[in-house]
């Protein structure tokens, strides 16, 4: 996996706020970029951001429940950490039934927002790190001839050299070559490995 660049995504309607959390995180040694509106984010918002947003959850015009339900639809993996008032904590379960992975009251002591963030940056690596071994699975398939993807997915199916030879009406051996050939270009020695690797990223390619 290639070197990330992770940011910080500071979205707070309080300019005071916003400009302390800023140089909290800058003098942690993060980079960190703020919003003054859910919508100015949105507007810079790219599927090549990296690293994690906190989010105040009420703010004027489109507040931070609504954001979070627009990255969803955009299928954004950036963890979000909701930062609510009093009052706030029945909203912010909801978002984190939403996906959201952490919130904090205000007031709050920055070094638990610290940690909190600490901890949404590793999993958003993670979730990279996860997606980048998906790609490369779906650049291997992709790489299967039509019919080296046809006799995958009868091996797959647990179907023997013998059964898929028949069934295409194919010499064992012909068979054989195909079946050393998807092993070669999967990268993998293993029947039940390629199995994994294909289920892993079925909802990806379907």
């Amino acid at each position: 996996m290639t070197d990330i660049q992770q940011t910080v995504y500071v979205v707070e309607d309080d300019e005071a706020v916003r400009d302390s959390l800023e140089l909290l995180l800058k003098s942690d040694g993060k980079p960190v970029k703020t919003y003054e509106s859910a919508n100015a984010f949105l507007k810079d918002y790219s599927d090549k951001m990296a690293g994690c947003i906190v989010l105040d959850i009420r703010m004027p015009g489109m507040d931070g429940m609504e954001l979070q339900k627009k990255l969803n639809e955009k299928h954004s993996i950036l963890p979000i950490i909701f930062v609510t008032g009093h009052g706030d904590v029945p909203m912010a379960v909801d978002a984190m039934k939403e996906g959201a992975v952490d919130f904090i009251q205000k007031p709050y002591r920055e070094e638990a927002l610290l940690e909190k963030i600490e901890a949404a940056l590793e999993q958003d690596l993670e979730q990279r790190k996860t997606l980048d071994e998906k790609q490369e699975i779906i650049r291997r398939i992709k790489s299967l001839t039509p019919r080296e993807h046809e006799i995958m997915d009868r091996m797959i199916a647990g179907q023997a050299n013998k059964v898929i030879a028949i069934e295409l009406e194919i010499s064992q051996r012909t068979v054989e070559i195909h079946r050393s050939r998807v092993m070669h270009k999967m990268g993998t020695h293993s029947l039940a490995h390629l199995v994994r690797m294909v289920l892993s990223v079925k909802d990806l390619i379907d």
